[in-house]
């Protein structure tokens, strides 16, 4: 996957702020949004174009490469299908210039009519995502000239698959719950570790896949908001945060939900990670002109000329909708994540022992955060916080 630290930056970079104003359980992928804004910014003119540079975090001249580049990048990772999709309306005629910089397949046409419309636009957001997402998240309407659409999916399998059983946590936001729990067991302490960040100690979790992409799972101190723990986590991809590793902990409490102790053994035996989790699935549907300036698009959502003359000719464009339906499953063998993201445009007991043991105890068992991370250039795919866990079921497997 090639694609250059100056991209990953400002793609990570979306994903922070985006995250910051999360307050619940949610699931987003900024690496679904950022392209489509890169390539607005490309045709964009006046102040849109200088609110979608500032979102991208690059300059509108360069934004269409950067986003041409990280496509081609994504589509190199195993486990992850990613594609984007435009389509037109027969009354607008799109700048060559513009349009070249796109994937020749990836355009389509509108017909003008609002079911057949509908019913395409659905087909593709479950093809591109193997059924993950059902429909796409933003409605062709009768004034519908442009649909600017991204897709991606992403399914990995855990290295090493956990147990489940039945947790039930003894105090926080999930006591008394009979949860899907997820246990194992590792030799390799260092993949877990604390983080000592302004807002408070955060304990990482990398739990490996078997594409290169891994999930880091984010457990902050009890005071601190979603967006401070997810925040913290993007900081520890970026290098910023100090972190301790779990060789390293200090006996005792070491950080949230993180415990080292010693314990006797009858034989020797090496030091040991033991963590318990719990099993989820987020489903979430933003709405990105709720935050039009997070994402550059104050401007470009006002029903005004001029805001899109690289894009199309003849027909002045302003952004009607912009959505992303995004859904994430983290189970004993793997994960797997999907974010279809569209924006529209119109006109307009024992024997005495002789050993000891040192155990490091990790659980997880109030919210936590999540990044699905691609493993060689910390490129946060997917980002999500957990609220509400899989209840346990007997004999029910969450693969």
């Amino acid at each position: 996957m090639r694609v250059t630290n100056a991209t990953i930056r400002a793609v990570n970079g979306l994903t922070a702020r985006w995250a910051a104003t999360t307050s619940g359980g949610t699931v987003l992928s900024a690496v679904g949004v950022w392209p489509l804004l890169a390539l607005l910014a490309d045709g964009a003119a006046g102040t849109a174009r200088a609110e979608l540079e500032e979102a991208v975090g690059v300059s509108a001249a360069r934004a269409s490469g950067a986003a041409r580049e990280l496509l081609a990048g994504l589509g190199s990772v195993g486990g992850l299908g990613t594609a984007l999709g435009l389509w037109t309306g027969r009354t607008l005629e799109l700048r060559e210039e513009w349009a070249a910089r796109l994937p020749t397949e990836a355009h389509g046409v509108l017909t003008g009519d609002v079911e057949t419309d509908g019913a395409a636009l659905d087909a593709w957001a479950v093809r591109r995502t193997g059924g993950l997402i059902e429909r796409m998240p933003v409605a062709v309407t009768p004034g519908t000239d442009l649909v600017l659409a991204s897709a991606l999916a992403l399914r990995t399998r855990w290295l090493r698959p956990f147990e489940e059983s039945c947790v039930v946590p003894e105090s926080g936001p999930w006591e008394g719950r009979e949860l899907l729990g997820l246990h194992r067991q590792s030799v390799l302490l260092d993949r877990i570790g604390v983080a000592d960040t302004p807002e408070g100690h955060v304990t990482e979790l990398k739990v490996l896949g078997d594409t290169a992409v891994d999930v880091h799972l984010l457990l902050g101190e009890e005071s601190m908001t979603p967006g401070q723990v997810l925040g913290a986590g993007l900081g520890l991809l970026a290098r910023t945060q100090p972190v301790t590793p779990g060789s390293r902990l200090p006996y005792g409490e070491a950080g949230p939900g993180l415990h080292v102790g010693r314990e006797h053994t009858r034989r020797p035996e090496p030091p040991t990670l033991d963590v318990t989790t719990t099993a989820y699935g987020v489903t979430v549907g933003h709405d990105l002109l709720e935050r039009p300036e997070l994402f550059g698009l104050t401007a470009a959502a006002r029903e005004a000329p001029g805001h899109f003359p690289g894009i199309g000719s003849r027909l002045p464009l302003y952004v009607e909708a912009a959505r992303q339906s995004a859904v994430a499953r983290f189970g004993a063998r793997g994960f797997e994540a999907a974010a279809v993201t569209a924006i529209g445009a119109v006109g307009c007991a024992l024997p005495q022992p002789l050993w000891l043991r040192t155990t490091v105890r990790a659980a997880f068992d109030r919210p936590f955060g999540f990044l699905a991370v691609h493993r060689h250039t910390r490129l946060a795919l997917v980002a999500g916080w957990v609220v509400d866990p899989e209840p346990h079921r007997e004999g029910e497997v969450l693969h």
